[in-house]
């Protein structure tokens, strides 16, 4: 029996979101290993110092990211059976897996020299794999909906999927892959349990890749594509330029410039201050990934209604401030003295409180920046008669990869001037040296979050103006097929 025709009406329904949505397990994967573990796997597992381990990072993230707007503009343009954005997603699953793998397990025997090298290769590899997957899945969305709430709904999703994919390897990670030994108590600081991390991961995301792009093809045909047309490398730069300038964009940018600066920061250095500054066990890190969970659940169900009734913005700014004000109560009480002593069950269950609350309130406003990129696409489109949707998103995944890189370096940098130690044990290193590092990083992170704050105020695409966006873009549809209609035959 033949497949019914898909309808215009089907790009709406919950199928299309959960299998669009479902991808972002692999990112979700990929941004715990390199956000959580992968500073800290080299520096204190492999011994190489934190400030070349963090430069390589920075390097990598940097080179990366511009395979970001490459990818991005050539999905934009690009015409196949399959569209523009699937044939990038099928051909990133089996790479980015087997690339992922094997930055978790260098070869034994290999220099300090060398093992930055291979450090910097499988990661760049990793990278631009997965920016082969996310950058034109990412894209997807302004295609299958211009509907000012049903974005915020597919964005929501797609966060949805990838917190939990972070959470499960999260508490996978630490409650079992991670494994102590006789010669390693402590398994987090056990090489031998990062091949079996990198294995499941790699699967995990070779599979969540390929059954969001297999899910959502039969939808292809419905997906909104502007006419083929044929421009010199010259003019798709110009294009590319005047398309970035958009003033909204701008705005959107900067302000992730400086969100991403915060979130590379705390990630790179969220394992540090678990281990040595509130002295949880690897028992209890696996524990503390379920405050995670909430965030899983809840933001869409605060986003949507609340972006309803109020618009996305203030929405975001609510969301955006509560989280920055929870993510710093409780390092900055126990540095003035008001904090429970480590060691305590009253700290545990209160620093889960703050990651519980803070990564839902965090996540809230993720969701709604990525539905105001999607609404970002119309405005450039009225401006520039051009979709790009491609384009705005790679250039903010650019962004996000460069500052993320950024702050990471910026973590290897706090590192060595709290003079950390490589192979430190949590048992036995001096409480001042942790404590230091926090005096460091505390006023960066503020300092960062409130700039990001301060500049989103500025966004002002709200309903009304989308509303009026999408009219125009009509009425330029409208009068263009009138036109085509009109034309005299070609001789």
């Amino acid at each position: 029996m033949s497949r019914q025709p898909v309808t215009r009406a089907e790009l709406s329904s919950w199928r299309a979101k959960l299998f669009y949505g479902f991808g972002s397990i692999a990112y979700g994967i990929k941004d715990f290993g390199f956000g959580t573990l992968l500073l800290f796997y080299y520096n204190q597992v492999i011994g190489l110092p934190a400030a070349e381990v963090s430069l390589a990072i920075l390097v990598v993230l940097w080179v990366d990211a511009f395979a970001d707007p490459t990818v991005g503009q050539i999905s934009d343009n690009l015409r196949t059976r399959w569209g523009r954005r699937h044939p990038f997603m099928y051909a990133s699953a089996i790479p980015v897996a087997i690339a992922y793998y094997f930055l978790w397990t260098p070869p034994h025997g290999l220099s300090h020299g060398a093992l930055i090298v291979y450090l910097i290769v499988m990661a760049i590899l990793v990278r631009t794999f997965i920016t082969m997957y996310e950058i034109p899945s990412s894209a997807m969305v302004p295609e299958m909906t211009d509907d000012y709430d049903q974005r915020t709904t597919f964005i929501s999703l797609r966060y949805v999927f990838g917190v939990a994919g972070a959470v499960l390897i999260n508490a996978a990670t630490f409650a079992f892959l991670l494994r102590g030994s006789a010669a390693h108590p402590d398994g987090r600081l056990n090489p031998a349990g990062y091949p079996v991390f990198a294995a499941v991961s790699a699967a995990v995301m070779l599979v969540s890749i390929l059954v969001s792009a297999r899910g959502t093809h039969r939808y292809i045909p419905m997906f909104s594509a502007p006419q083929e047309r044929r421009a010199s490398v010259g003019t798709l730069i110009r294009e590319m330029l005047a398309t970035l300038m958009n003033r909204q964009f701008l705005i959107l940018l900067t302000a992730a410039i400086f969100g991403t600066m915060a979130i590379g920061l705390g990630a790179a250095l969220l394992i540090y201050v678990n281990t040595y500054f509130w002295a949880f066990t690897t028992k209890q890190l696996a524990i503390i990934a379920f405050a995670g969970v909430p965030a899983v659940i809840v933001p869409p169900f605060l986003a949507w209604p609340l972006s309803r009734m109020m618009g996305k913005k203030p929405a975001a700014i609510v969301f955006y401030g509560l989280c920055v004000t929870l993510a710093v109560l409780p390092i900055s009480l126990r540095l003035l003295g008001f904090f429970p002593p480590n060691g305590t069950p009253l700290l545990f269950w209160l620093v889960f409180g703050e990651r519980a609350l803070s990564t839902t309130f965090g996540i809230g406003c993720l969701i709604l920046f990525g539905s105001m990129t999607a609404d970002i696409v119309e405005d450039s489109a009225v401006r520039t008669g051009r979709r790009s949707e491609g384009l705005f998103f790679s250039a903010v995944a650019f962004i996000n990869k460069l500052l993320s890189g950024a702050g990471t370096f910026l973590a290897g940098l706090l590192l060595a001037a709290a003079n950390f130690p490589e192979h430190a044990n949590p048992a036995t290193l001096d409480p001042a040296v942790p404590t230091r590092l926090i005096e460091l990083y505390l006023p960066a992170m503020i300092f960062f979050y409130g700039i990001g704050m301060l500049v989103l105020s500025r966004y002002r695409i709200d309903r009304a103006a989308h509303e009026e966006n999408i009219r125009l873009l009509s009425e330029t549809e409208a009068q263009a097929a009138v036109a085509l209609v009109a034309a005299p035959p070609a001789q």
